[in-house]
Parts: structure tokens; sequence; C-alpha cells
């Protein structure tokens, strides 16, 4: 039971992204690209790749494509001249609470069979077991390697 439950749920929850998160270049991946960078301290392109678990090619790929949308900006890293720091611009701190606001009002609808304080709990209890299982583990990087998952299955 708790399989089905949790494969349906996260299934439901990915389509649900993928749709709050058309509009960015790259769906899914790209709002994890654009949440990584503007909640985080400025990664390097190097270090976005790795944490998110994409190829260091593709990331180029994508960081031209947010670049030139406005999105982001690369600056030069003062303390290595060699590195790029990925840094969110004004427009792609805006973009990305939009995307956040139709992400949140998804996962409400998602779970909106359950009366608030069930919800709630359920968020709680679920957090909690997961922390549990990995503790330690870089929610970014599992959001985005089980989405990787989803989007191929």
């Amino acid at each position: 039971m708790l399989g089905w439950s949790l494969t349906v749920l996260l299934r439901e929850w990915s389509a649900r992204v993928e749709d709050a998160s058309r509009d960015l270049p790259h769906g899914v991946r790209g709002y994890q690209v654009l949440s990584a960078v503007v909640h985080e301290t400025p990664p390097t392109q190097a270090a976005l790749a790795a944490r998110l678990g994409i190829d260091r090619t593709v990331m180029t790929y994508l960081l031209d494509k947010f670049e030139g949308c406005g999105l982001l900006e690369r600056r030069q890293d003062p303390a290595d001249r060699r590195a790029r720091r990925i840094v969110p611009t004004d427009h792609g701190r805006r973009v990305l609470a939009e995307v956040d606001a139709r992400v949140a009002q998804a996962e409400d609808e998602l779970l909106s069979t359950l009366p608030s304080e069930d919800r709630r709990v359920l968020l709680a209890l679920l957090e909690h077991a997961a922390s549990g299982a990995a503790p330690g583990e870089d929610r970014c990087a599992a959001v985005a390697r089980s989405a990787a998952l989803t989007q191929e299955a």
C-alpha cells in the first residue's frame, strides 16, 4: 500500500509541477536550476551541474538559454577568475516566485481531498520519514533525480 500511494502521489505531483513550470526553458529541469540559483549562494556552473545531476555540457546549454531569457547571469568569481558564478536577475527572481506560487497551488490541489490539518500532518510525517530514510541527503538533488526518472518513465 505504501509503494502504490507514494507512486501515485509522485506521478501526479510530477505532472502538476511539469505543468506549473511549462513556461520556463526546459520545464521542470529549468525550474530546478532557477530555484537552486535563487535560493542558494551563487554556485559555480560546475557545482550547480554536479548538485542537480546534470551533465556539464548540458548545463552550459541550459544556462545559455536562461541567460538569453534574462533569468540569470554568469559573473566572474572574484576569488577565482577561471570560475563563473551563476546569479539570478531580478526578472529571474520574479519568474521563480510566480512558478513557486503555481507549484504551491498544484500541491494544494493534489492534496485537496484532505482537511488542511491532515495535510499539514501528512507533510510533516513524510518529511520526517524521508529524513530518517536518507539522513543528510540534498533535497534539491533528490528531487532533480526523481523528476528525471519520472520523465523517463
